[in-house]
């Protein structure tokens, strides 16, 4: 008897489609126009991302984008190189079309205590106080015009785990590397682009 209600059980359970969720790219203005998209499969969710960019105290980026996501992509945490500063904001649901509104502005940092090192001209020695949840310290290795260029700073341990995806890599061409311990990302280096990562990095989560 309990088999039979194991069997009945299993046949009227219902079948787990993938949501439906709005997509969209940010444009000029860095807000974006809802369309609506199907999701791969059950196992993604709707999301909402929010990529902040800022240098020298001036807000550089503030982009808002949505899709599709699986719930280990949905991230906040932020990566600083110093001279730059990159800040993740995500809101991720399991409903129908639930992303309609936008991932909130990211919240203001204060020094958290860890130091890692990072580029300054032409060398990589100097130190960085890390803010917020950067619990890590990273380094990229990347190719631009043609040459090897190097980035080290501090970044939060869900934009490290993100960084790992290969999709990711395959568009910095290069390689990335986190660590944890204060200055655990010592090594000689070159030069630093002020934002190199930034353009790849919005597709570090979900958009790749």
């Amino acid at each position: 008897m309990h088999l039979v209600v194991l069997i009945v059980g299993i046949v009227l359970l219902p079948e787990a489609y993938p949501l439906k969720c709005y997509e969209c790219l940010p444009g000029s203005s860095g807000t974006c126009t809802d369309t609506e998209k199907e999701c791969p499969s059950a196992s993604y969710q709707c999301a909402a991302l929010r990529v902040t960019s800022y240098a020298g105290g001036s807000e550089l980026l503030n982009a808002q984008l949505k899709s599709c996501a699986l719930p280990d992509e949905c991230v906040e945490g932020s990566l600083n190189f110093g001279i730059s500063r990159t800040a993740f904001n995500s809101k991720c649901c399991t409903s129908e079309l639930c992303n309609s509104q936008p991932a909130p502005e990211p919240s203001k940092s204060s020094p958290n205590g860890k130091r890692c090192y990072h580029c300054d001209g032409q060398q990589c020695t100097a130190t960085l106080n890390c803010a917020g949840n950067e619990d890590y310290c990273i380094s990229a290795k990347v190719t631009a015009g043609g040459a090897k260029t190097v980035v080290k700073g501090c970044a939060s341990k869900q934009v490290c785990a993100g960084i790992q995806n290969p999709n990711l890599k395959s568009l910095i061409q290069g390689e990335i590397s986190c660590c944890q311990g204060d200055f655990c990302n010592s090594a000689s280096s070159t030069s630093a682009g002020l934002l190199l990562l930034v353009a790849p990095l919005i597709s570090l989560v979900m958009f790749s």
